[in-house]
């Protein structure tokens, strides 16, 4: 199965500068983080994305090289890891001008995951009422 990883511009502002053709590479080394990974995906914010990842030692390690990796390019993302309870959350904020750079990481993140029935217990969540961006995650789409 093959997955387009074309670029939206919500995705990769100008104010990236990780060389453009770097980007798509980027985009599916999230991609497949999300496919593996992502339980839950909320917005309980405008500016603010929760992602419920699967714990395990080797998501924690992926998604903390991965996002020290997108912070080195875009520094506008503040990304916080937590490893807590045995659970295992990535959150991540943009200031108020890098909310469509937000919406589109949102938008991967969901159409990326697995479905419900592929989690378990665990479910895609839609955003938080009044938050920006919200979509049913049964709106999701396949990859």
């Amino acid at each position: 199965m093959t997955q387009d990883i074309a670029l939206d511009q919500g995705w990769a502002p100008a104010a990236c500068t990780l060389p453009t053709a770097e980007q798509p590479l980027r985009v599916a080394e999230f991609d497949a983080l999300f496919a593996e990974a992502v339980r839950a995906v909320r917005r309980p914010g405008r500016e603010r994305l929760r992602l419920e990842l699967v714990f395990s030692p080797e998501h924690a390690a992926r998604a903390a090289e991965l996002t020290a990796r997108e912070n080195g390019c875009c520094s506008f993302f503040a990304f916080t890891l937590t490893i807590a309870d045995g659970g295992l959350t990535l959150e991540v904020a943009v200031p108020p001008e890098r909310i469509e750079v937000l919406d589109a990481l949102q938008a991967r993140a969901v159409s990326a995951a697995p479905g419900p029935g592929d989690l378990g217990p665990a479910e895609l969540v839609s955003a938080e009422p009044g938050s920006a961006a919200s979509a049913p995650a049964a709106s999701r789409g396949s990859a």
